[in-house]
């Protein structure tokens, strides 16, 4: 990590958001206000950090952002790859190779915010989470969060509280099909730091996952059925379609239920009633 330039981060950050159509982020337009683009209360909240963090941020101030903090900036305000390279190194943090890249693009993210009836996120190939619509906030319990808690192979493998979540007969096939996605992006980038130490992390932490990556199979999840428990409304019975990008490295993951089935009820009774009732649900 290099030193952070606070003043031209925080010019950049105010300038970015200054463009930004809030239209295009899913919010209401602003015709009585002078102060053009998202408002610093809309910038925060899309990123998932307080208003007074970002603020700290916009008036140099304040604690170093960490990388996940920056990458969430930059989803934020859909900057273009070379805007959120540019603010990486503002904030002090050299640029990723390709392979390991979190940034979602602005045209990906538009995508995401236009499916308002369906739950639907962007993954890397490496199983992160790295944006989510308001539906699958609704139907998973959280936002795209950093880390191992935002990775989708150490959830289903090594977080007990997010295990319960797929019925037992459908589990074994689930987490099959999770290894051998994982193994082939392995196989492209094996010497990428961030597979490996994923990797890693897995083998120390779960059995199943020790036994499953022995097998070496090795298949690219295009699509796939699967039942998620919700907590407030029970099993929802899903057909997930994966759609990958151009890159190959992230994937929008759509999830649709059949039409008039119960499963179809429990998801627009999730959008109706929103994230926040089941904010806690995880």
């Amino acid at each position: 990590m290099n030193g952070i330039d606070r003043a031209q981060l925080a010019d950049f950050l105010r300038r970015s958001r200054e463009r930004v159509d809030p239209a295009s982020v899913g919010l209401p337009s602003r015709t009585r206000t002078r102060t053009p683009g998202l408002r610093r209360e809309d910038v925060a909240n899309l990123a998932g950090i307080s208003v007074d963090y970002y603020a700290r941020l916009e008036q140099q101030r304040g604690a170093y952002p960490s990388e996940q903090v920056i990458g969430a900036l930059a989803r934020a305000l859909r900057l273009t790859e070379d805007e959120c390279d540019y603010l990486h190194r503002l904030a002090g943090y050299q640029i990723r190779t390709r392979g390991t890249s979190i940034h979602v693009p602005p045209g990906l993210l538009l995508v995401l915010d236009r499916l308002v009836d369906a739950p639907a996120q962007v993954v890397s190939d490496y199983g992160q989470v790295l944006a989510r619509n308001a539906m699958a906030e609704a139907l998973l319990g959280a936002p795209a969060l950093p880390g191992h808690t935002g990775n989708i192979y150490w959830l289903n493998f090594a977080d007990s509280d997010y295990r319960p979540r797929i019925p037992a007969e459908e589990r074994p096939s689930v987490l099959a099909h999770h290894v051998a996605n994982l193994r082939a992006t392995h196989a492209k980038r094996p010497s990428d730091e961030v597979v490996n130490t994923l990797i890693r992390d897995l083998l120390a932490a779960s059995a199943e996952f020790r036994e499953l990556w022995e097998r070496h199979d090795v298949a690219v999840m295009r699509s796939a059925h699967k039942t998620i428990i919700h907590p407030a409304v029970g099993p929802i019975e899903l057909a997930c379609e994966v759609l990958l990008a151009a890159s190959g490295e992230q994937s929008l993951i759509l999830y649709t239920a059949q039409p008039g089935s119960e499963s179809a009820q429990k998801l627009e009774l999730l959008r109706v009633l929103g994230r926040e009732t089941f904010a806690g649900s995880r």
